[in-house]
C-alpha cells in the first residue's frame, strides 16, 4: 500500500497497474504519477441558469455568487469553436457543453486539462446511464440524485471511483434501501 502524491515517480513493480480513467494496464517500471484535485463543478444552461454546484474549497456565499456569475458569463460568450480551456484568476477553468447544459470545473494551475474533461465526460456518462439519456430537466427534477452521483463519482475534488459499473451499483443500493425506508414508513405509519 503505498500514497499517490502527484508529481512523483512512482515503481511499479507487481504485474500490472490498472490506469484510472484510461481503462489500461501499464507494464512494471516507473512513472509520474498525475493527480489533481478539482476546486469546483458548476452545470449551468445556456440561458446562464445554475442547475448544480459543488464546491470543494471553502468559499463565502457572497464569493461563490461572483464566482459563479463571472465564470457563467465568461463560458457564454465564447464561440463553440473556441477551446474549452482558459485561464481565470489563478485557476484553470475547464468546460464542456452537452445538449444545453455546460459543464464547468475549475482546478488549479498545475493540473491536467484533459483528465479533466475526462472527468465530466465520465460523469455525463453516469447521468446518463442513470437517467437515460439525460436532459436539463432531470437535473432539475431530480438533483439531489444528480448530486449523489456526483459524490459516488467524485470525493474532496478527486476521483473516488472510475469505474461507472461501480458507482451505478452504489446507486442502485441507495435507491433500494430508500424505497425500503419509504416502504417500512408506509408500514409502520400510524393511521390518521
Amino acid at each position: 500500500m503505498f500514497a499517490l502524491v502527484a508529481n512523483q515517480k512512482v515503481v511499479i513493480d507487481w504485474p500490472c497497474f490498472w490506469v484510472v480513467l484510461g481503462g489500461s494496464f501499464l507494464p512494471r517500471g516507473v512513472y509520474t504519477v498525475l493527480l489533481f484535485k478539482m476546486q469546483f463543478m458548476l452545470l449551468f444552461s445556456r440561458q446562464g441558469k445554475l442547475r448544480l454546484q459543488k464546491w470543494y474549497v471553502p468559499l463565502s456565499d457572497k464569493e461563490k455568487k461572483k464566482i459563479t456569475r463571472e465564470l457563467v458569463q465568461t463560458v457564454l460568450a465564447r464561440k463553440p469553436k473556441m477551446c474549452s480551456f482558459l485561464e481565470w484568476r489563478d485557476l484553470k477553468i475547464v468546460y464542456k457543453r452537452y445538449a444545453s447544459l455546460y459543464f464547468c470545473c475549475a482546478i488549479e494551475d498545475q493540473d491536467n486539462e484533459l483528465i479533466t474533461l475526462e472527468i465530466i465526460h465520465r460523469y455525463v456518462e453516469l447521468l446518463d446511464k442513470y437517467f437515460g439519456s439525460v436532459c436539463e430537466l432531470d437535473i432539475i427534477f431530480n438533483f439531489e440524485k444528480a448530486y449523489f452521483i456526483l459524490d459516488e463519482f467524485l470525493l474532496g475534488g478527486e476521483a473516488q471511483e472510475t469505474s461507472k459499473k461501480n458507482v451505478l451499483k452504489a446507486i442502485e443500493q441507495a435507491d433500494l434501501l430508500q424505497e425500503n425506508i419509504d416502504f417500512q414508513m408506509r408500514l409502520f405509519a400510524a393511521p390518521s
